[in-house]
């Protein structure tokens, strides 16, 4: 399938084009996708996972995991940092350019052109083609936005997880919380495992509900799978595993709640038939990276990298910050895409901050820093408008000493020009 006549670019630019037709709900037409290139998506095992904040960090542990253990694991993500082709891996090892761009020319061959697929219908079909054509032993799939109409839900899973919830997208899911609950719910399946983060008594009453009106088993954190942090590890007491001192590859005390997540569903893998040692489980959440999630890219001074992009995830980071890191001054730089909650987000983190640069990635969905700094206003803390992404970052070392931490969040987009910026070899983009 990779002699093509387009090229990557092409395919790709091609892909971008049909981001002018929105976000739309519904599963008719992956369905219809699906079945026009023979369903590849049937018959094949898949994770499917869910939630507001932590889906990507829940996803990695439990793919590292699988991997230490032997098995070819795809893993089907969004949005991309820096590249298109990080949203298809295989065994951590992205899709070539050659073979994305021969997916996306297969796919046009069965648009219909008078109603072509939204950009995620588009990519969901291309990672279900890729991972039943490479074979994989599972495959792991992140929900774009919500759940219930969400392109991915036309998977039927092993297991299903719903990683938290708090308010997001309310433009398209509820103004209500559990409203939203209601919408990642639609992941739940009959007689398909669940396992849930949430910690809000109506959502996991919601949660609890509807899985056993479908008969299916319930899991959760606090109940059925329990964990503590101390200065030697996580300690993880589940369903039938207990262990201890294990060390995560991901930085912040959240991700003891995501690691334990993931590893009740790798006790539900083994359930399952599936052989999964101790060894590779301590290997596996050792190992893990997911870049620019509390990321630390240099130090002196320390620079983070962090995607926070909704009010609930700048309070993590904030929390992380304030018990993690010893600093003398906080240089914020902040870019931040305009349908989020912008004021709620800076109100979590520009109180804690010195000094805060205004600024905006290359993406047509960026703020413009002067209404960033305008909504910011009201906490009167000393900052400026930057408005070219690398200026900011060049202006933020310029004013910073050792002793200083520069935390760049707001949103991925902010974060995947700043992690090109910083180290173009490991990061670099696609160019176009």
């Amino acid at each position: 399938m990779e002699n093509t006549k387009i090229s990557y670019k092409e395919a790709v630019s091609y892909l971008y084009s049909l981001q002018k037709f929105g976000i739309k709900f519904g599963l008719s037409k992956t369905s219809n996708l699906l079945e026009a290139v023979g369903n590849p998506h049937k018959g094949q095992k898949y994770i499917h996972i869910g939630g507001t904040n932590g889906k990507g960090s829940v996803a990695s542990f439990i793919a590292s995991i699988l991997i230490k253990a032997g098995l070819k694991v795809g893993f089907y993500s969004s949005p991309h940092l820096i590249r298109f082709t990080e949203r298809f891996k295989i065994n951590d090892k992205e899709i070539s350019r050659d073979r994305a761009a021969a997916l996306v020319e297969y796919l046009m061959d069965v648009f219909d052109p008078e109603e072509p697929p939204t950009y995620f219908e588009a990519t969901t079909a291309m990672a279900l083609i890729y991972f039943a054509e490479e074979e994989t032993d599972i495959a792991i799939m992140e929900v774009g936005m919500g759940g219930r109409l969400d392109a991915t839900n036309v998977i039927t899973p092993l297991i299903s997880v719903i990683t938290n919830i708090s308010k997001e997208h309310k433009e398209f899911l509820g103004t209500r919380l559990l409203d939203i609950a209601g919408e990642k719910a639609g992941i739940i399946k009959k007689g398909v495992d669940v396992v849930t983060g949430a910690t809000q008594t109506n959502v996991i009453n919601l949660f609890q509900s509807i899985a056993e009106e479908k008969g299916t088993p319930f899991w959760r954190v606090g109940t059925n799978m329990r964990y503590r942090i101390t200065g030697s590890g996580l300690h993880y007491n589940g369903i039938n595993r207990r262990l201890k001192t294990l060390q995560l590859g991901l930085r912040g005390k959240h991700q003891g709640r995501n690691a334990t997540i993931a590893l009740a569903v790798i006790e539900l893998l083994e359930n399952k038939g599936y052989e999964i040692s101790s060894q590779a489980i301590r290997q596996g959440l050792k190992n893990t990276s997911w870049p620019g999630r509390m990321h630390v890219i240099a130090y002196n001074p320390t620079i983070i990298l962090d995607g926070a992009h909704n009010p609930a995830a700048v309070k993590v980071l904030v929390d992380s910050l304030k018990h993690e890191f010893i600093y003398k001054r906080l240089i914020l730089v902040v870019g931040i895409m305009e349908d989020k909650d912008i004021k709620q987000l800076l109100r979590e983190i520009v109180p804690i901050a010195q000094h805060i640069i205004y600024t905006r990635p290359k993406y047509f969905r960026a703020a413009e820093p002067e209404v960033l700094m305008s909504k910011a206003a009201i906490w009167k803390k000393p900052g400026e408008v930057v408005p070219v992404l690398a200026h900011a970052l060049d202006r933020a070392m310029e004013i910073s000493g050792d002793k200083d931490l520069i935390v760049v969040c707001g949103s991925l987009f902010t974060v995947g020009e700043a992690m090109s910026y910083f180290d173009p070899d490991s990061y670099q983009p696609d160019g176009f």
